[in-house]
């Protein structure tokens, strides 16, 4: 029985062996494959039943797993959709039949890294068939409540769908002067023209013509101003919104708003200083200022000054590009400099990465081992940010492979040494049977 059950013994150790000898090749091999996790091999003995004054070597087992979890360093690219994860958690990818199948049978791997390029059907993949899953964002940019312990709210990533686009003006502020002495006795009370240029919700430009005339006082000064709106994209003669604006003339108010009142359509929020009107387009926030506080619109004395109006919104652009920010939000440039949230990308979480199924191609599926996933917002609880421009190399450290490669060598040379030992006694007894 002992002899036996160390030449049993021995020839285990062979195979277990054997199986690390495998898993160090593996990592050698792929210590430049972007994304790839080392594999390693664990060993276990296997107990017999014992006695007292006697012994059976039951021998050893190998325990394969990838270290899923291991982060790898980041390296720098110039590809934008090179993504990577700084920090714990995994991106979600599915392979090719995963397009054509519904949400709830889509398949998901994960994965920590990819070089990601958009294919002739307008998919975010890489080259080795991994498609990018995200949550769609509206056209407004804006990702509702998705689930976050299934995949029914993920989507393949697909780019061409946004290839055009337009952003309307919904807020103009107000960087402008009036002059102060067109409000006093004696002025010509002539109105001031102020054209705005603005893009409805197709992209065109349009104008908003603002008519600022002073109120002249029969004496003194009104500091007060009656402004009309009117809208060349619907009927230019019919103002779309008026409202009357008076300007605080004291020793500490320097020129700024001090009252609004608005009326012919027009809103006024006293909050935020905006008058509301309706254009031809849809609503329109025109920023003038509130009492008591710095304001956009100022009447000092100085000439009629329109010198720092902004606005919001975009004409009609084409795609330039792609960004991805720590937040996981994938958005893309336009050429007119309009950028807009596509999709959001989460991150998989999940309690044991070692439990992962490897399936390839650096990706994994989740196991029974590994406990179910949650999907993250990038940067929010345990989980890392993404990462643009980079990609994560293997966690292959190759001087710690060879080292492994020379001990694995001795001990596969020791576990022969135990074969030969036993078949060099089972010869001794049968030549004493001779």
């Amino acid at each position: 029985m002992g002899l036996s059950s160390s030449l049993n013994a021995g020839v285990m150790g062979l195979s277990v062996n054997a199986v690390k000898l495998g898993t160090i090749s593996n990592n050698i091999a792929n210590s430049q494959t972007f994304g790839y996790k080392r594999a390693d091999t664990e060993f276990a003995d296997m107990v017999l039943a014992q006695t007292r004054g006697s012994f059976a070597a039951g021998g050893v087992r190998a325990i394969t797993f990838r270290e899923a979890g291991a982060q790898g360093a980041l390296i720098t690219t110039s590809n934008a959709t090179d993504i990577s994860i700084s920090g714990r958690g995994m991106l979600p990818v599915t392979d090719v039949s995963g397009l054509s199948t519904s949400a709830s049978d889509r398949p998901m791997m994960l994965t920590t890294t990819g070089s990601f390029s958009t294919d002739d059907n307008g998919f975010l993949r890489t080259l080795s068939g991994l498609h990018l899953l995200g949550w769609p964002a509206d056209t407004a940019g804006n990702v509702g409540a998705q689930p976050r312990d299934s995949v029914a709210g993920l989507e393949p990533v697909r780019v061409n769908l946004n290839q055009f686009a337009a952003s309307p003006t919904s807020n103009i502020q107000l960087g402008l002067n009036l002059p102060a002495s067109e409000t006093q006795n004696g002025a010509s009370g002539a109105p001031l023209n102020l054209p705005i240029e603005y893009f409805d919700s197709l992209g065109r430009s349009q104008t908003l013509n603002m008519v600022f005339t002073p109120v002249v006082p029969a004496t003194g000064a009104s500091n007060e101003w009656n402004v009309e709106i009117f809208d060349n994209a619907g009927n230019p003669l019919v103002p779309v919104g008026t409202f009357n604006v008076t300007f605080d003339a004291s020793a500490t108010g320097g020129g700024s708003v001090a009252t609004v009142t608005a009326a012919g359509g027009a809103t006024y929020n006293a909050g935020t200083g905006a008058v509301s009107i309706a254009a031809a387009s849809g609503a329109i926030d025109i920023v003038v200022g509130t009492s008591g506080q710095t304001s956009p619109l100022t009447q000092l004395s100085a000439s009629f000054a329109p010198l720092a109006i902004s606005k919001d919104g975009a004409p009609i652009g084409n795609l330039n590009s792609l960004e991805i920010d720590e937040s996981g939000f994938l958005q893309a440039i336009f050429d007119t400099g309009f950028r807009r949230t596509i999709y959001q990308i989460p991150i998989a979480n999940v309690p044991n990465f070692k439990g992962l199924n490897a399936e390839g191609n650096q990706a994994f599926s989740v196991s029974q081992e590994s406990g179910d996933f949650f999907l993250w917002d990038a940067g929010d609880g345990p989980v890392g940010t993404t990462v643009g421009f980079a990609l994560t190399e293997s966690t292959t450290d190759i001087a710690n492979e060879l080292t492994d490669l020379i001990q694995t060598q001795r001990a596969y040379s020791s576990n022969a040494k135990i074969i030969q030992t036993v078949d060099e006694i089972l010869q001794e007894t049968t030549d004493i049977i001779r």
